[in-house]
């Protein structure tokens, strides 16, 4: 990294415009930054630093993203600019940067704050014109960290030396030395890979935790199972031996399951055979029992039969006389009908005689029919009386219906009244609301035309986040690929300058004596060239070759893509703009929803105009109904005199027809009920004297059946019958004799039963007790069996499923013991750690022993050959070891800590410290090449021949074009050096004067 110009506008304390050509200044290797205190002198420092990385070191910063920057000198309408141009990486660039700037708005009172900006341009020295690159902070920033290989922190520390940090580090404890070197080289990788490991052994140890945990759980369930009879291990989770431990366990318990099952087995068949002795004993018995039973039962029986056989016989002969009456059934049924038919006759009779007059109570039937004929004429006469009647009441019942319909159209006249004098009122909001429907619809079509637009910006802008992301990929591929083919194209030509080198050798390859050389023409060839080790041949030169122009392809590709997705870029913030796409996504949220708004009220139109129409349509009914109500009240008028009229008529005549009765009907029903009161009372005696006749003739074929069935009157044979259930129960009476007597005399008659009546009587009790006994031994045994079977299946199980767990927990105990053993190695608290030291340590103290080397060249020409850095692994205290620096005195040979130096020799050694440190973090960077160097402050504490000592140790560093600035403000230095950068403060700001070599 070179630098070439510096332009700082407003920055720090320079309020006007400066330059610093850094060209001029590194012409001869050493130059002096030097100025008062307070001048800006490391301002000058913290310009070049925030060009490169937008932000200053320390607390310079200050708050508000770089507004402090600004210089207090600086004119209102000035605005900060620090503009870098450099070389890095064999590229020709040029940084612009602007941070925030609060100014005066354009228009009305008040500020605005106009936000950061940076520029990144590159010099194409075949156009000889310069190249825009970027203008987003975040690409540039990676840009430029890329090309240089570092960070800020390690920028500062590399490129502008500052003193007093290495001096302190020089005396700093192990822990501040780790933190500045875990931030120049970035150890947290191996601090990362530390905590992944403690956190893997954490993670290892409670899987296997959690496995022992289950196993011993399933131990508890094996002792359960077991009956207690199984000893537990006594050991914890996570405890070795502990998987063996249960193994074992279960394997004793399972043996004794299974001793416990075959002594249980031999029980129960002993007692399966007692029990079908009792049984086969107990079946005796109560075949005995019941033969004995079956046999005492039949005489009990017998016994029986005989006290009842008077009654058989009894029973069968009213069987026989039952028989005998069966004959006379016939007559004695009909005598019984012929009887009920005369009562009932005679008692209608004297029913119908009762209700008439007593001049007619005994008159027989013919008189009685003639008084009924009589009555039936008188009732014709009043039947145009009793039409008359029927009309009047019809006159009542229309005069009513007329005084109803006046009351409805009444009704039907004062709601349209009442409705109609709303009418307005209720027209103005309807037409109100298909008003406001139409308005709705009409901004709908409006909002409709905005939503397009504002999707597309959305999609465009969607699209721009997704492609700038995608940009800045392209871009890290672009550069990859012209890394390689600048790698590919370096090696292709190393290869093509070792094949020109020993081109004479492999030309010398195809010479033969006699043959002229192809480059001097001589036929003899003394010594000719021979191939060395490492010699290149064409093909190899030809595959480079090929190598290199497909990574130049492949960069070539790189690079269109590249600029196809820029271009989309462009054209998405072309469509969407700058403004961010949350904020779009709200607008076209809020579009949205009015839109929807707007189409929910205009839906609405063709519902209101309906509504409109149906109220303008009642409307008209309602008039129309009171205009029909108005006329069918004035017809009703003569309706009504003509019914009045007509009523008074009616009325005369049926006054006369009445008589004495309330009224027509009452004389005709009064009629009525007399002529159907003779009629019935003459029906009735008609039928009593017939009835009267059937009754006798009955008589007479009773008493004839009778006496030829053997019966000496009527009375005896009806008591001889029997009805159905009657004779239905004497005859099963009569057949359950018979069966029982039948049956009595089958079971005396068996041979079994009666040997075994002859037995001595059957012991059941005893028998049931031995079977009962025998019953419940079997069932305790088979339980005791069930039981035995079921814990050694159950501890078959569980010692199953605990094996299988212990497999499986295998590998986890074997990675648990690999972790754990690597985490605390890493970690410093194995033994295996003989030094104790972390992994992160580790790392460090090998570039803190790289850099002791490094610094040691540097620091025995500054002491004259006295003082030698070294890195130590000794351990501070009760700390780690690992991060010791020690410096050893050729003069003494002792080698002490670098915190026993003087402030000269503290001095020298951190600049030497400081250039080693340098030296280690560019080769840790990638090798990039740092020409242009500053080293702060410190030389006051030097003596004039360590000073010159040195500065030649300084000017050695302008070897291959290096350039080294000097900050300090020592008198001496500005005789030394003659290139020299002067800050000058004054009360506008402070200014730069420079002055080269000559």
């Amino acid at each position: 990294m070179r630098l070439h110009r510096l332009d700082i506008t407003a920055f720090g304390p320079f309020g006007a415009s400066q330059s610093v050509d850094f060209d001029d200044l590194s012409a001869a290797g050493l130059f002096l930054l030097h100025g008062p205190t307070g001048a800006g002198k490391t301002s000058v420092l913290d310009a070049v630093c925030y060009s490169l990385y937008g932000s200053v070191p320390g607390a310079r910063q200050g708050s508000g993203q770089g507004m402090t920057l600004r210089s207090d000198h600086a004119a209102p309408g000035t605005r900060t600019e620090v503009r870098l141009e450099l070389t890095v990486a064999g590229r020709r660039l040029e940084i612009t940067r602007q941070p925030p700037w609060e100014r005066l708005k354009l228009r009305g009172k008040g500020t605005t704050v106009d936000k950061a900006q940076t520029w990144l341009r590159e010099y194409d020295p075949t156009t000889r014109t310069w190249k825009d690159l970027s203008r987003s902070h975040q690409e540039i920033g990676e840009e430029i960290t890329q090309l240089l290989g570092m960070s800020r922190e390690q920028f500062c520390q590399v490129v502008l030396l500052p003193q007093g940090d290495f001096a302190r580090f020089l005396r700093a404890d192990a822990e501040a030395r780790g933190k500045l070197l875990g931030r120049l080289f970035d150890t947290r990788r191996f601090a990362e890979v530390e905590k992944r490991l403690a956190e893997r052994r954490r993670a290892t140890e409670a899987q296997v935790r959690e496995g022992d945990a289950a196993l011993l759980a399933d131990a508890h369930r094996m002792q359960q199972a077991a009956g207690g009879a199984m000893e537990l291990p006594e050991l914890a989770p996570g405890e070795p031996g502990l998987a063996e431990a249960v193994l074992e366990a279960a394997a004793v318990a399972r043996a004794t399951a299974r001793e416990l099952l075959t002594i249980a087995d031999r029980r129960l068949a002993a007692a399966e055979s007692a029990r079908a002795a009792t049984g086969r004993e107990l079946a005796d018995a109560r075949e005995l029992d019941r033969l004995q039973r079956r046999f005492a039962e039949a005489r009990e029986r017998a016994a029986r039969l005989a006290e009842r056989s008077d009654a058989h016989r009894a029973a069968q002969e009213r069987m026989e006389r039952a028989r005998k009456a069966e004959a006379v059934a016939p007559a004695l049924e009909l005598r019984d009908a012929a009887d009920s038919e005369h009562r009932r006759a005679a008692a209608a009779e004297a029913r119908a005689r009762a209700l008439l007059p007593q001049a007619l109570a005994d008159a027989g039937a013919a008189p009685l029919a003639a008084a009924a004929r009589r009555a039936a004429e008188e009732l014709g006469g009043l039947e145009s009386a009793r039409r008359a009647e029927r009309r009047l009441a019809a006159l009542v019942e229309e005069r009513a219906g007329l005084d109803r319909q006046e009351r409805a159209d009444e009704e039907v006249r004062q709601e349209a009244e009442t409705w109609l004098a709303d009418w307005e009122t209720v027209r103005t909001a309807l037409q109100s609301r298909v008003d406001s429907a139409q308005e709705a619809a009409t901004r709908a079509e409006q909002l409709a035309v905005q939503r397009d637009p504002a999707r597309r910006r959305l999609t465009a802008a969607r699209q721009r986040d997704r492609l700038a992301d995608d940009t800045e990929a392209a871009r890290q591929r672009a550069l990859a690929a012209a890394e390689d083919a600048v790698e590919a194209r370096a090696h292709w030509l190393d290869l093509k300058e070792q094949r020109l080198h020993g081109i004479a050798a492999e030309l010398a390859a195809n010479l033969t004596d006699g043959t002229p050389c192809a480059v001097c023409g001589a036929t003899r060839h003394p010594a000719p060239a021979r191939k060395t080790a490492g010699h290149v041949d064409r093909e190899a030169e030809e595959r480079a070759l090929t190598a290199y122009q497909t990574a130049d392809e492949l960069r070539a590709q790189a690079e269109r893509h590249l600029g196809a997705v820029r271009e989309a870029l462009a054209a998405a913030r072309a469509e969407a703009g700058d403004t961010r796409t949350a904020q779009l996504a709200e607008e076209a949220e809020d579009l949205e929803g009015a839109y929807t708004r707007a189409r929910a009220t205009a839906s609405g139109l063709h519902a209101a105009q309906e509504e409109l129409r149906r109220a303008e349509g009642e409307r008209e009914q309602r008039v129309a109904a009171q205009q029909q109500a108005a006329v069918r009240s004035a017809s009703r008028v003569a309706g009504r005199d003509r019914l009045e009229r007509e009523q008074a008529a009616l009325e005369e005549e049926l006054t006369r027809a009445r008589g004495a009765a309330e009224s027509v009907t009452a004389q005709a029903a009064q009629l009525e009920r007399r002529a159907a009161l003779l009629t019935d009372a003459a029906d009735t005696a008609r039928a009593a004297e017939d009835t009267a006749r059937r009754l006798k003739d009955a008589d007479a074929r009773l008493a004839d059946a009778a006496f030829r069935a053997g019966f000496d009157t009527p009375a005896d044979a009806a008591a001889a019958l029997l009805g159905d259930t009657a004779h239905r129960e004497l005859q099963r009476r009569l057949d359950a004799w018979q069966s029982e007597d039948a049956a009595v005399r089958a079971v005396l008659a068996e041979a079994d039963t009666a040997d075994a009546a002859r037995r001595p009587p059957a012991d059941l009790t005893t028998a049931e007790q031995a079977a009962a006994d025998a019953d419940r031994r079997l069932r305790e045994a088979s339980s005791a069996r069930d039981a035995a079977d079921r814990c050694r299946a159950e501890l078959d199980r569980l010692s199953a499923h605990a094996a299988t767990s212990v497999r499986r927990l295998a590998p986890l105990r074997e990675e648990h013991t690999r972790v754990a053993r690597l985490a605390s190695l890493a970690a410093g608290t194995s033994a295996d750690n003989e030094r104790r030291m972390r992994l992160e340590s580790y790392v460090l103290a090998a570039r803190l022993e790289q850099v002791a080397a490094a610094a040691t060249a540097r620091l025995l020409r500054m002491s004259s050959g006295r003082y030698t850095l070294v890195h130590s692994d000794d351990r501070s205290g009760r700390g780690r070891s690992g991060l010791g620096l020690h410096v050893v005195d050729a003069w003494t040979g002792r080698e002490r800590d670098t915190a026993t130096l003087s402030g000269g020799e503290t001095f020298f050694a951190s600049l030497a410290l400081a250039l080693g440190l340098a030296d280690v973090v560019t080769d840790e960077a990638g090798g990039v090449r740092l020409d242009t160097l500053f080293i702060d402050e410190g030389f006051g504490s030097l003596d004039d021949q360590t000073l010159d000592e040195v500065l030649d140790v300084l000017d050695a560093l302008r070897e291959r074009d290096r350039s080294v600035g000097i900050v300090s403000h020592v008198p001496d230095l500005r005789r030394r050096i003659h290139a020299q950068l002067e800050v000058v403060k004054g009360r506008s700001g402070s200014v730069l004067r420079q002055r080269g070599a000559g």
